[in-house]
């Protein structure tokens, strides 16, 4: 009965109290004036990768966003265009984020079925990455992990100070 009690009450005192052992989730800054993207992880850079943004008319929203979507394989709803299919734009990962109240199904960061894009402002939006760099993003990011999208000459280092992703 004793211990029955101590792991009671043990799992509550658990639930309320905060984590002695929180782990941050990765961050990402996107720099649509340079299409890149840095991944900021553990209170450092820890990887850039070019990217493609939103052409003109088109633009990538800018601002500070959370992750309320991932998916592997993701299907392309405008033009009815099944995951994995070599014609599915969206390519083989989508992180979508909550730009302009969209709940991420229509703006995020996503693999891609045209890689010479990659480096110019060619998407309807979204931010474009290579399969295998949006597959190594996918990995690191949560739901609930920032995404702030920014048009500036500054680095990642100084916008992850300002952004309060880094120390």
């Amino acid at each position: 009965m004793k211990w029955s009690f101590f792991l009671f009450t043990f799992v509550l005192l658990s639930t309320l109290l905060p984590d002695p052992f929180p782990v941050e989730k990765a961050a990402v800054i996107v720099n649509v004036q340079t299409n890149e993207m840095a991944i900021i992880e553990a209170n450092r850079i820890s990887d850039v990768f070019p990217v493609a943004s939103g052409k003109k008319g088109e633009e990538t929203p800018l601002g500070e966003f959370t992750v309320l979507v991932k998916a592997k394989q993701p299907y392309y709803r405008k033009k009815n265009i099944a995951g994995g299919d070599k014609r599915n734009p969206l390519g083989s990962r989508w992180i979508g984020f909550d730009a302009n109240g969209t709940n991420g199904r229509t703006y995020g960061l996503h693999g891609t079925n045209q890689p010479h894009s990659i480096g110019y402002h060619a998407s309807l939006g979204c931010v474009r990455l290579e399969n295998t760099s949006v597959e190594y993003v996918y990995e690191r990011v949560e739901i609930g992990s920032k995404v702030i999208v920014v048009k500036e000459t500054k680095s990642f280092a100084a916008l992850g100070k300002q952004y309060k992703l880094l120390k």
